[in-house]
This record gives C-alpha cells, structure tokens and sequence, in this order.
C-alpha cells in the first residue's frame, strides 16, 4: 500500500484590496502575486490601472507568508536560497497550498464561483500564479504573468487539471528571470493545449512599465468580457 503524502495546512495570507471602483458588486476576483522582497503594497498599486479594463472586478494582493530569506525586508513565497529545480518545485507546490485557500476563501466570501478567478503575478509571484493556476480544478478566467517563469515544465503534462488564457509578458532586457523563460513557457503551455500569448519588450528589463500595462489591461478586456 503506498503512503499518501500529506498536504499541509494552509497559511493564513492577508494583504491589501482594492474596488470595484465601479461600486457594483464585484464580478470577478483578481488576485496579484507580489515578487521577492516585495510585499502585496508593490502590487495593489497597479490595481487602479487594470481596473480600466475590469471595472466590477475586486482586487487583492496578497502579502506572501514567508520573510525573504535574501533581503532585509519584505517577504517571499518561497525560498531560493537552494537553486536546484527539486526544491524550487517544492516550494512553489508549498506555496501554491497557501494561495488557493486564500483564494477558495475569497470567492466564497464574495459569492463568485471559481471560473471567476484571475490570477496575475510578478516575478516570483507570477511562477506562482501559473503554478497554481494550471492545477486549479476550475480553469481561472486568466492568468497574467510578468516577468515570471514556469516552473517543473516537464511535470505539466501529467499534473495540468485546467487550460485557462494565459498572457505572458517579460522585458527582453530582464537581468534577473531571462527572457528564455518566457520562450520555454510559451512552448510547454502550447504544447499542453493552454492558449496562450507571449509578448516580449525590447528596453524593458525586471519590471512593468506602461507597455506592459496596456497589454495586459487589452488581455484581460478580450478574455474576461469586461
């Protein structure tokens, strides 16, 4: 009889929100997945601007529960401090435990059903976010990921319980997650049947500039019916 390997509990997340800054009861529940280092505050602050395209959409960010390992401050989803790929994939399955009852909690406080999720992320967070994203049961709306990498690709195939529209966008001059990393996802994403789209930003390097945000604000308006 094999041993069933146990999940653990979930860790409590909190962190800012933000709308819907149409005052409608909200329709969707964006969820943004900070970097390392950083904290939810980095990212809510680009809610207003995503707003534009959704509109009845409740946003939150997330604080992630671990301090980061590798800065004085701010906290980390998981620790990189071991580089090999058996423990990064560790870590994100840990991480991806915390996420999702933080978000099966919040839909169910707003009354939404799990297709109503969209999940963005940065860095760290955005491996996060298509880590979790693609194992959900119910495929999200969309995942949105900036700057990010998929992490244990070769386990998609046996491990993808859902194909949501996936957006990728990173910087072309990105010194920290190489640009390679968007290429890689893009082609195991394609081959496991998820839709998606790439777009790669000459000039820009590990960040979001207004480029990105208008890509991702014309992604979420054509996937999510805003």
């Amino acid at each position: 009889m094999s041993e069933v390997s146990k999940v653990p509990a979930p860790r409590r997340l909190t962190g800012p929100g933000f709308g819907p800054p149409s005052g409608d009861r909200p329709e969707h529940l964006f969820i943004l997945l900070h970097g390392l280092g950083a904290s939810g505050a980095d990212l809510i602050a680009l809610a207003p601007l995503l707003a534009e395209a959704l509109p009845k959409a409740r946003f939150i960010a997330p604080d992630a529960p671990e301090p980061c390992d590798m800065a004085p401050m701010g906290r980390q989803w998981f620790s990189l401090g071991d580089h090999g790929a058996e423990a990064r994939e560790a870590g994100v399955r840990r991480a991806a435990v915390d996420v999702s009852a933080f978000i099966d909690e919040g839909l169910a406080g707003l009354g939404l059903g799990p297709e109503r999720l969209i999940l963005a992320g940065f860095s760290q967070g955005a491996m996060t976010a298509l880590y979790l994203g693609l194992r959900r049961e119910v495929a999200p709306a969309a995942i949105l990921c900036f700057s990010g990498a998929l992490i244990a690709p070769e386990a998609l195939g046996r491990e993808i319980r859902c194909r949501p529209p996936v957006c990728i966008i990173h910087g072309a001059d990105d010194a920290l997650v190489p640009v390679a990393s968007a290429t890689v996802a893009q082609e195991a994403l394609s081959g496991a049947g998820v839709p998606v789209v790439s777009h790669l930003l000459d000039g820009l390097g590990h960040g979001i500039d207004d480029a990105a945000l208008a890509l991702a604000a014309a992604f979420l308006a054509r996937v999510a019916g805003a």
